[in-house]
């Protein structure tokens, strides 16, 4: 099993959840999809999976009808379940470490979601790798993000209870994106709370947020981490820049290759290969997903951003990354999505997508990216929406702002 024990209260349903799956027929091996809201529910039928042996995949609600048959299609479960499980007695576990309990797919944030599949090991690595941590643990997004699964299974690993409570929560697991609006919250309804660790991944924590998660909390640890779907925590960061803030370093066992400028990974946290059509196609070792970056002599890693968020823009490679790190640095801005738009001449201009929300006035904008970034790095085109897209862990969703916007379908504004 993943989790030696289960909370009193959560174990007869994922027991119940198990029976139910083995009455449908559900093995050792087999895979299930879970098509559920609650939290609760999913975690019931995915752990009363594993207890079968079998890898469950949970469905984003969010998928086209085109993305969700073709992750299916690639998934082939034997089930698709939803609701709520009922209860029931004990049921004996199956497996070993190396049994295939979860099947994540690719956030979207750059393309069609690919079916992965990772082994009960690579999660329980990943578990000691971040460590133990304080409870009730606040999970703000759904269970279909493996970004806030990990957080959900992770916490019971600890011993702790997910909770959706801001107030009584000791630990949070978010992005970016989503930490600013916990800072929003707690700044407009101050009172007492019990946050004492912040775990943030997903994206690139700029300094300015950093800078006010220590001024908001400032008796909080703040974890970031740097990962992805097909090898789940790679490096990891402690501090918030101050003394024994350390950087982004690799976790221990995991080793890291930079050719050309892109990181290669060889790691015991990583996947286990691809689903398509129902078959495994093995994972390369080492693998990369084509993040740009920096490994400096000491170990402190600089990530740049992935291939595909790189915009090619008058014969030069632009890290749609760095220009949002240095636009949400700037006081009042919510979020911003940083993307290439067609242009005959350039290949593509650099375009900012900014959430008019509390966003400051275009002015401010402009000049805090003439002073942070050379001129070929500069938006050169600035849009303003209410809300931006969002994948199912916080994360813009990329792939589907620079396709809407090609097509001139984006719901935005010239700014």
């Amino acid at each position: 099993m993943i989790l030696e024990d289960l909370p009193a209260e959560l174990a007869p349903r994922v027991h119940g959840a198990a029976r139910e799956l083995a009455a449908r027929g559900v093995t050792e091996g087999s895979r299930i999809a879970v098509d559920a809201r609650e939290q609760g529910h999913v975690l019931a039928w995915l752990l009363g999976a594993d207890l079968l042996g079998a890898a469950t995949l949970v469905v984003e609600p969010r998928w086209t009808a085109r993305e969700r048959d073709a992750v299916l299609s690639d998934a082939r479960p034997a089930v698709v379940v939803s609701g709520e499980p009922g209860t029931g007695a004990p049921v004996a576990a199956r497996g070993d470490e190396s049994t295939a309990f979860y099947l994540p797919t690719t956030s979207g944030s750059s393309g069609r979601p690919k079916v992965l599949v990772r082994s009960r090991a690579s999660w329980l690595r990943s578990f000691e790798a971040l460590g133990p941590l304080p409870g009730p643990v606040l999970i703000p997004g759904p269970l279909s993000s493996s970004l806030f699964l990990f957080g959900a299974l992770h916490a019971l690993w600890c011993g702790a209870e997910p909770t959706r409570t801001v107030r009584g929560a000791a630990t949070v697991h978010l992005v970016p994106a989503l930490l600013a609006g916990l800072l929003d919250e707690l700044d407009r309804t101050p009172g007492p709370h019990a946050l004492r660790t912040v775990v943030c991944g997903g994206a690139h924590l700029g300094d300015e947020l950093r800078a006010r998660l220590a001024r908001t909390l400032p008796g909080a640890e703040l974890i970031e981490y740097y990962g992805s779907a097909e090898h789940s925590l790679i490096a990891v960061r402690r501090g918030h820049g101050g003394p024994g803030d350390a950087g982004l370093r690799a976790v221990p066992g995991v080793e890291l290759d930079v050719r050309d400028g892109v990181l290669w990974v060889r790691s015991p946290l990583a996947f286990d290969g691809y689903l398509q059509d129902g078959e495994l196609c093995a994972a390369e070792v080492p693998s990369s997903v084509g993040d740009r970056v920096d490994l400096a002599p000491d170990g402190t890693l600089t990530v740049h951003g992935r291939d595909s968020a790189m915009i090619s823009s008058g014969g030069r490679l632009v890290s749609a990354e760095e220009v949002e790190a240095v636009l949400r640095a700037v006081p009042g801005v919510d979020d911003v999505l940083v993307t290439g738009t067609p242009h005959a001449r350039l290949g593509a201009l650099v375009t900012a997508v900014v959430e008019s929300g509390r966003a400051p006035a275009p002015g401010v904008l402009r000049e805090a990216a003439r002073a942070a970034l050379e001129p070929g790095k500069r938006p050169r085109r600035w849009l303003r929406t209410t809300a931006l897209p969002r994948t199912a862990s916080g994360k813009p969703a990329r792939a589907l702002v620079a396709e809407q916007l090609a097509a001139g379908t984006f719901p935005a504004e010239p700014w």
